[in-house]
């Protein structure tokens, strides 16, 4: 029975940091040598996620355009930005391309979208802290404490972008 009961253990414990819809996830900061925010290289933290609903694509270089319809059409939306915020985060450990490309393009898109937050993640260190998918794109919608409302790790579908806007409208 004791044997049971620390393999259990030991499993939950591995997993304690997974993403968990309904909770706030652990507070990971990217700075230095992990990335940082593309703008600047300042140190980007998750405890700036508050105070605004956020949706999060979390998403390696070569799965970029995984949920491009669900990222045309929640630009569509037009959300009043006094309520709603915007991150990108590049897993860029998750690609064969140069990172001084990516990095470039990330600067060209933070001027054509300055609103939203762009971060480079240089050694997949969500994937890690949070246990998000790896070489994929992660869709990730927190309300205005930080607590996760919605997680998906791959391509979604038409239900999932109807729940996603229900969630946003429902929060903002």
């Amino acid at each position: 029975m004791k044997k049971i009961i620390t393999v259990v253990s030991i499993l939950v414990s591995l997993n304690l940091w997974a993403v968990t819809v309904g909770q706030k996830p652990k507070e990971v900061t990217i700075s230095g040598d992990n990335g940082g925010m593309a703008k600047d290289n300042s140190a980007w933290t998750s405890n700036s996620i508050k105070n605004k609903v956020y949706v999060m694509f979390y998403v390696d270089p070569d799965e970029k355009d995984l949920n491009s319809a669900f990222s045309d059409a929640l630009k569509a939306k037009k959300y009043n930005r006094k309520n709603y915020g915007s991150i990108a985060i590049v897993n860029l450990a998750a690609t064969w391309k140069p990172n001084f490309v990516i990095e470039a393009l990330l600067k060209s898109k933070q001027k054509e979208f300055p609103d939203t937050i762009y971060v480079k993640d240089k050694k997949s260190t969500l994937v890690k802290a949070w246990d998000l998918a790896d070489n994929n794109s992660d869709i990730l919608i927190f309300n205005k404490d930080g607590k996760v409302l919605f997680y998906k790790a791959g391509k979604m579908d038409q239900q999932d972008m109807n729940k996603a806007f229900k969630i946003i409208e429902e929060h903002m």
